[in-house]
């Protein structure tokens, strides 16, 4: 992704290209305005697919040229990418650790450590890929996530060199022939993959490699040259149309990766292959692209933790002066990175070979130890005081059934009976917010010797017809309503979802919830409909810790309660009708919220466990009827 093609070997050099200089800032320029929530950059993650176009391309063309030349050496090969690739790499996981273990509280520093040592390792993409879940953290916690991408160019350099070497007594077209075949692969199966919801298709090199791959076959000479200068100029500017409508257009719905990566990727092969001598090659080569794009591994490797590390603080997204505060730096470090540690490691006369291969395995036995003495250590709760730890403690406090009884349908096994051990009257059908309901729910039902079923699928509200990017939604949920259909048993059905998560409050959505209503209904069974949970723009639990370190405690409040409201219009201008029609209303707004702010903890218990689930604590609060 990073590699830097000018210099070829021990005897031969080929010309600079600015261009491609300029190319490495169209890359990570997307990407950093995209992390930063810069409006305009919804699809900038698509240049980390220019990087592996690059670096297969430049890459490709120093091993198949030495190759050629009979002086290729495997052990050479390494130094270089280990000249270009570790000593920054090290400083940054150093930094991150360090500021980690300043910085983060119990539950969130665990799989910093963990990350650390599979980024030191280069396997963090594998390690992200298995780090999935509710209780995993997400992206907001992970300083490290970046480095997913820098793992799947060192696997694939693992085997790719040799490859060629074995491939170097067939002749340049067998070769040519053999990378285009495993090139083809590899799209296939990213293409047949892109409804993945496991990360495979994100994370792995199997669905990567193609990438990597394009850039090969640029190097190996699969293209012909472009003689005509119109059809050059042609070439370059739908290259660069290609990067600019899947950075502008793109956003985080897209399927990716798959057949929407095809822009980004021949994009950049068409700016490779074609932007030279031309009108878009000169703009690429521009002094200010050619020095962002001198500094691009170091901005890409400093600015992800930047900017993790300041929402973290902040307990909130970046914007405004902090959002440019952090561009700047962003910058400047990846400029200092580039100027005192890049440079001086490049240098062969003040670092020669034996000393990079020294300095790369005391690096990587520094890391991974301070990384293991870190994991020993765990939550390292003694860092902070009781108080603190009470408030973060709230993550913790989720329905004991929810690993059990959520997702059951999704996982081939039987929807959860709880409360007592009765034949159940009700059921609660919904996403991931009706977990926690559907425990307090259980618990009042077994008081009074019933019982009820739980339906709970991800992101899968209760609303017939609903169609999410897989067909998992509507088969799951044309299941759950068999289901009531066929046990005239359960005689009250309580729906629950992410109601106010921005997007189900359209037209024709609230319209499917309506005739939903109105089919259950027609069953003869009561629905209780448990409305719009206001979502907060934090982690709750974690923003409370820090209010409570900071001993600013009792300052604690959530979204205003206009917010809410105006994320559920559609859905509260039914209510009204639904209650006339004997539909039971329980609104989390009206017992969560006053007329300015909406509630976060009561009684020093946080009622939510992340930004938007109730803890049981919070479901509480909504089920239980105001006093």
């Amino acid at each position: 992704m990073h590699g830097k093609a000018e210099q070829i070997g021990a005897h031969t050099t080929r010309p600079h290209r600015r261009d491609i200089d300029g190319l490495r800032a169209l890359a990570i320029l997307p990407v950093l305005l995209f992390h930063a929530h810069v409006p305009g950059f919804a699809g900038g993650y698509v240049g980390v697919d220019i990087f592996f176009v690059i670096s297969g391309y430049l890459i490709t063309g120093i091993i198949a040229r030495d190759i050629d030349e009979g002086r290729f050496s495997l052990l050479r090969f390494y130094e270089r990418r280990f000249r270009r690739i570790m000593p920054a790499l090290a400083l940054m996981i150093l930094a991150v650790l360090g500021l980690s273990a300043w910085l983060y509280l119990p539950g969130d520093l665990e799989g910093v450590p963990k990350s650390a040592l599979a980024a030191t390792l280069f396997v963090s993409n594998l390690w992200f890929f298995t780090d999935t879940g509710y209780f995993a953290g997400g992206a907001d916690v992970k300083p490290l996530l970046q480095t997913w991408s820098l793992a799947v160019e060192e696997q694939y350099y693992i085997g790719f060199p040799v490859l060629l070497m074995l491939l170097a007594r067939f002749g340049t077209r067998v070769r040519a022939g053999v990378v285009a075949a495993i090139a083809v692969a590899s799209l296939t199966l990213c293409i047949l993959m892109q409804r993945d919801t496991t990360g495979f298709a994100f994370y792995l090199l199997p669905t990567r490699a193609w990438e990597l791959l394009a850039g090969a076959l640029l190097a190996l000479g699969i293209i012909p040259a472009i003689r005509a200068r119109w059809l050059r100029e042609a070439v370059a500017w739908a290259g660069l149309l290609a990067i600019g409508s899947a950075v502008f257009l793109y956003d985080r719905n897209t399927l990716f990766p798959g057949v929407a990566a095809l822009a980004p990727v021949l994009g950049a092969m068409a700016l490779l292959h074609g932007a030279p001598g031309t009108i878009v090659g000169r703009i690429l080569a521009l002094p200010p692209l050619v020095g962002v794009g001198l500094i691009s591994y170091s901005l890409y490797l400093w600015h992800w933790p930047l900017i993790v590390f300041t929402e973290y603080a902040t307990d909130l997204p970046l914007s405004g002066g902090t959002q440019i505060a952090v561009l700047v730096a962003s910058l400047a470090i990846a400029w200092l990175s580039w100027r005192f540690v890049e440079q001086p490691f490049r240098d062969s006369a003040r670092m020669p070979p034996r000393t990079i291969f020294r300095f790369t395995g005391a690096a990587m036995a520094l890391l991974c130890a301070l990384s293991l003495a870190l994991l020993a250590m765990g939550p390292w709760s003694s860092r902070f005081s009781p108080t603190v730890l009470a408030q973060i403690a709230g993550r913790n406090d989720i329905s004991p059934d929810r690993k059990r009884c959520h997702d059951s349908y999704m996982r081939g096994a039987k929807p959860c009976i709880l409360g007592a051990p009765v034949r159940p009257d009700a059921m609660l059908w919904g996403d991931s917010h009706g977990v926690e309901l559907a425990h307090v729910l259980a618990q009042d039902a077994r008081a009074q010797g019933q019982s009820l079923i739980e339906r709970t699928t991800s992101s899968c509200p209760p609303v017939l017809g609903y169609e999410a990017k897989d067909a998992r939604c509507a088969t799951a949920n044309r299941t759950a309503f068999e289901a009531i259909r066929a046990d005239t048993g359960l005689r009250r059905i309580y729906l629950a979802a992410f109601w106010a998560n921005g997007v189900f409050d359209d037209p024709a959505f609230v319209a499917k919830l309506d005739r939903t209503i109105a089919a259950i209904r027609t069953e003869g069974r009561e629905v209780v409909l448990i409305g719009a949970v206001p979502p907060q723009p934090f982690d709750v639990p974690r923003h409370l810790a820090h209010l409570a370190r900071a001993g600013r405690l009792n300052r604690a409040q959530g979204i205003a309660r206009a917010q809410v409201e105006a994320r559920i219009v559609r859905l509260r201008a039914l209510f009204a009708r639904w209650q006339a029609q004997s539909v039971t209303l329980i609104d989390p707004v009206a017992r969560l919220c006053d007329a300015r702010v909406c509630a976060i903890e009561r009684d020093g218990q946080p009622l939510y466990f992340d930004s938007h689930h109730l803890s049981v604590a919070g479901a509480r609060a909504v089920i239980d009827p105001p006093r």
